[in-house]
């Protein structure tokens, strides 16, 4: 699996980016054939004074691609929720596949 973090407006700390790997690591317990995943962290109202976390979460399989966005203060937050939401839609299509 090849995982790709990109940040947009900010330059991420090391204890940040670790944890985007570890947890991101763990989508090959819900996919065996995950290719590549990309994750986007960026800034929103980077003019404001309240700066909205981003995150974005692209998840690459044989013949299908998942996609997970969300925002909240903190990125840590916003990554468990897209996380936790990409999780939900490969187990969606797992087991659609397995009634089919």
């Amino acid at each position: 699996m090849n995982i790709n973090i990109q940040t947009v407006h900010f330059e991420a700390d090391f204890k940040l980016l670790d944890y985007v790997t570890k947890k991101t690591e763990k989508l090959n317990t819900f996919h065996d054939q995950v290719l590549k995943v990309d994750v986007f962290l960026k800034l929103d109202n980077v003019v404001h004074k309240i700066k909205d976390k981003i995150v974005e979460i692209r998840v690459h399989v044989p013949k299908h691609n998942f996609f997970v966005k969300a925002s909240s203060k903190s990125f840590e937050e916003s990554f468990d929720m897209a996380f936790d939401s990409m999780i939900n839609q490969i187990k969606r299509k797992k087991e659609k596949l397995t009634i089919a």
